[in-house]
């Protein structure tokens, strides 16, 4: 189980128990469309932060929101028990929700349909912006186009590194492969190291 479905579990939970402030998650660019859909479908709000469990709790904070965390499996419960991502902490709270619903994680998250997601690294000499690099901008709005709404695509630098990073969601394998590898290639050719 990875952060998206801790997350769905704790949602659901907290929300039972009216513990779930204002009925919303904070979770990062980078969780899957699938569980927006699965919070959605429970009447609660996701809201996406940039990735970093900093930028998760500041969202947090800022709207009020007891629950979030990242896909990596960085939670952070703020009813209380802490306001950093603890992996013990984590695993008890589902471990007690197992307990209270009777439930296996499996049950819990049965409904949660995880869209097929590639995560893509390219290298690059220089971070430009990537609205100043036309193929790179036509590879990423065509993609969206493409997608239309039943998919999504993140592409970013990363924080630390000398790297791209291409994240596309679409309802097919073929499809998500596709576009990242146009992206890819479009990146490569204008910034590739």
């Amino acid at each position: 189980m990875n952060g998206d479905a801790v997350l769905l579990v704790a949602a659901r939970e907290m929300q039972a128990r009216g513990a779930l402030a204002n009925a919303t998650v904070v979770a990062t660019t980078m969780s899957n469309m699938g569980l927006e859909l699965a919070l959605k479908r429970s009447g609660i709000r996701m809201l996406r932060a940039n990735v970093g469990d900093k930028y998760v709790l500041e969202e947090m904070q800022r709207v009020g929101a007891a629950l979030g965390g990242e896909q990596s499996g960085h939670i952070l419960f703020r009813d209380g028990d802490a306001t950093t991502g603890d992996g013990l902490l984590t695993a008890l709270r589902v471990l007690e929700i197992m307990v209270r619903t009777g439930k296996t994680l499996a049950d819990l998250v049965s409904d949660l349909k995880v869209f097929p997601q590639t995560i893509r690294n390219v290298r690059v000499r220089q971070k430009t912006p990537f609205a100043q690099i036309p193929p790179v901008q036509a590879a990423i709005t065509a993609a969206e186009l493409e997608l239309d709404g039943n998919g999504r695509v993140v592409v970013r630098y990363s924080g630390t590194e000398a790297l791209a990073r291409v994240m596309i969601e679409a309802e097919s394998k073929e499809q998500m492969d596709r576009l990242a590898e146009s992206i890819v290639q479009a990146l490569q050719s204008a910034l590739g190291a």
